[in-house]
């Protein structure tokens, strides 16, 4: 049997950690959280649950995952936010692919929103595939400032775990809006250090396409009031981003 270590980061993360923590003691036969120096309860839950826990000073999200990867006893990780939790049919997937052979292989699953209590299947947030289970020896996170990705072999195969990871991502739009405005600020740093020419044309029509295409073809509609929300939230994040690139680029001259 492959033995699987669950990994996650954390900082203030006491209302969800629990929940995650719930979820993968039954499948996880090591659980390691490295936390950011939380200055809620969210120690004190970790250790009622007897994790595997480290401080750590934040380091962005690439090399804080990277950094807690190296922690782990084994070689097998499941990656998870704390504000996910895994569903039954997940569970029992994750505990199938233990008995199975993983060499040369990652695995993925669709991940389900849940947004303000309501969960979200259209608009380009449902399925939203994402690997999260790999062997640390060949894959690693990569990336920037915002939207890590997993560095996977090109000759690794892709396996599609049923169940689906439960986001609980939004309580309020207000976190949702307060969220967009920090990410479309490490955005706009990054269109800048990548040399990238932004333009309040560029910005508008990004922001007018992806409006479009998650409200209208990807059935953002669907999800009523919502979806409704959603478009419009993520519309000016895309706006945004290269509003703020235009304004950093007037500051430095």
């Amino acid at each position: 049997m492959n033995k699987l270590s669950a990994v996650i980061i954390t900082y203030n993360e006491e209302r969800n950690i629990a929940r995650c923590l719930e979820s993968i003691h039954t499948i996880a036969d090591e659980v390691v959280v490295v936390d950011s120096f939380s200055t809620d309860a969210t120690p004190q839950i970790c250790q009622q649950y007897g994790v595997r826990f480290i401080q750590h000073e934040w380091e962005g999200y690439v090399k804080q995952k990277n950094y807690a990867n190296t922690l782990t006893s084994n070689d097998l990780i499941l990656s998870l936010d704390a504000d996910e939790a895994l569903s039954e049919e997940l569970k029992s997937s994750i505990l199938d692919l233990k008995e199975q052979n993983i060499e040369n292989r990652v695995f993925s699953m669709n991940r389900l929103m849940n947004y303000c209590g309501k969960w979200i299947h259209h608009g380009g947030w449902y399925p939203e595939n994402k690997i999260r289970v790999f062997d640390r020896r060949h894959s690693y996170w990569i990336g920037q400032k915002v939207h890590e990705l997993l560095f996977v072999p090109d000759d690794f195969q892709v396996i599609k775990l049923n169940g689906d990871l439960l986001h609980y991502s939004y309580y309020t739009i207000e976190e949702h809006r307060r969220q967009f405005d920090k990410f479309s600020t490490l955005s706009s740093e990054e269109i800048v250090e990548n040399g990238k020419k932004p333009s309040l044309f560029k910005a508008y029509m990004h922001g007018f396409w992806r409006f479009v295409r998650d409200y209208f073809f990807k059935l953002g509609f669907l999800d009523g009031r919502y979806g409704w929300i959603i478009a419009k939230i993520n519309a000016n994040y895309n706006f945004m981003k290269y509003k703020k690139a235009i304004d950093l680029i007037k500051n430095r001259h």
